[in-house]
C-alpha cells in the first residue's frame, strides 16, 4: 500500500514541480556527493571571480525529530498534494505512541505529535 501512495505522491510532486532542482537529498539520481560537487563548483566559481565566500555548516541530523505533524500536513497541502493524499498521510501519522526504557524501567506510553521516522520510501519523500 505504501508503495502505491508513494508513486501517487511522486507523480503529483513532479507534475507540480514542488521540489527545486537544487534539492539533492532523497531525490532520484542525486545524493550527498552530487550536492557537494554542485556546492564546490558554485563556490570555486565565486572565488575565481574574486567574490567573498563564507560558509556555515549546520548539523540537521536530528531535524526530523522535531517535525510537527500538523505543520507537515499543512505544508503538504500548500505544495499542491491532493486532499486524499494528505488525508492518507495524516491517518498514517496519527495514533502513534512511544515509550522509553532506561535500565529496565519503562516510561508510560505517550502520543507522538512530532517526529517523522526515517527508513521507508514514503518517509524519505516526506523529508524533502
Amino acid at each position: 500500500m505504501e508503495q502505491l501512495i508513494l508513486e501517487d505522491i511522486i507523480k503529483q510532486v513532479e507534475e507540480k514541480k514542488v521540489i527545486s532542482s537544487s534539492q539533492h537529498g532523497f531525490t532520484k539520481g542525486k545524493s550527498c556527493l552530487t550536492n557537494l560537487i554542485a556546492f564546490y563548483d558554485d563556490k570555486t566559481g565565486w572565488v575565481d571571480e574574486g567574490r567573498a565566500v563564507e560558509v556555515v555548516y549546520l548539523d540537521f541530523s536530528k531535524a526530523f525529530d522535531t517535525v510537527s505533524h500538523n505543520i507537515l500536513l499543512g505544508k503538504l497541502g500548500k505544495c499542491g498534494l491532493d486532499k486524499w493524499s494528505v488525508r492518507w498521510i495524516e491517518n498514517w501519522l496519527n495514533g502513534r505512541t512511544q515509550s522509553v526504557v532506561i535500565s529496565g524501567t519503562e516510561s508510560s506510553w505517550k502520543p507522538v505529535t512530532s517526529r517523522v521516522s526515517t527508513g521507508p520510501s514514503l518517509v524519505q519523500l516526506l523529508h524533502q
